[in-house]
C-alpha cells in the first residue's frame, strides 16, 4: 500500500481518569468528538504542530515536555485517497495550562474514561484509544469504506517508539 500523503498530529489529553475531547464543528471530521491536532505548517516539527493546533482549537497550552508519542496510525480512504490519506502521530499529555474554551473549530468537553462517546467519534477510535488510555503504545492501519465504516484494520501494541 502507498504511504499516506501527509503527516498530521493528534493529542490525547487526560487527567484524573478523564479525557478532553473536542466536538469538531467544521471541515474534515465535522460532527465527531476527537482529540486536538492537525496539519503541519512549513518546517514545523510534530511537537510544535500538536502544541499550536491544541492552542488554536481548545485555547490551552501543552508543555512540550509533557508530550509522549503513544501511537502512529495510518488512515486510507477509498473515496478520497489523495485528499484524506494520512499518517497521524498521536501524543499523550496529562497536563496543560489554561482553561479549555470553545473556538470556531472545536467545542472541548471532559469525559470520564467510562463515558467516552465512541459512537460519536471516528469508528477506528474504539480499536486503539482504549489501549493508549491503558498506557500502551500502538501502531495501527485503517482503511475506510466509502460509507465511512472501517473496512480493514490492524492494530499492534509496541514496547516503545523511536522518536523521529
Amino acid at each position: 500500500m502507498v504511504l499516506p500523503l501527509r503527516k498530521v498530529t493528534l493529542t490525547v489529553i487526560t487527567r484524573d481518569n478523564k479525557i478532553l475531547l473536542g466536538m469538531k464543528k467544521r471541515g474534515f471530521g465535522a460532527g465527531h468528538w476527537n482529540g486536538f491536532g492537525g496539519k503541519l505548517e512549513n518546517d514545523e516539527s510534530l511537537i510544535d504542530c500538536v502544541c499550536r493546533e491544541t492552542e488554536e482549537e481548545a485555547k490551552i497550552i501543552l508543555p512540550k515536555d509533557s508530550l509522549e508519542l503513544v501511537a502512529i496510525l495510518d488512515f486510507y480512504f477509498t473515496n478520497k485517497p489523495l485528499e484524506w490519506n494520512q499518517q497521524v502521530w498521536v501524543y499523550k499529555s496529562t497536563s496543560y495550562e489554561g482553561t479549555p474554551g470553545e473556538t470556531e473549530e472545536m467545542q472541548p468537553k471532559l469525559f470520564s474514561f467510562k463515558d467516552i462517546p465512541y459512537n460519536k467519534m471516528w469508528p477506528d477510535d474504539i480499536y486503539w484509544l482504549p489501549k493508549v488510555l491503558e498506557g500502551k503504545k500502538v501502531r495501527g492501519e485503517f482503511t475506510f469504506a466509502e460509507d465511512g465504516s472501517v473496512a480493514k484494520k490492524e492494530v499492534r501494541e509496541l514496547a516503545y517508539f523511536k522518536e523521529v
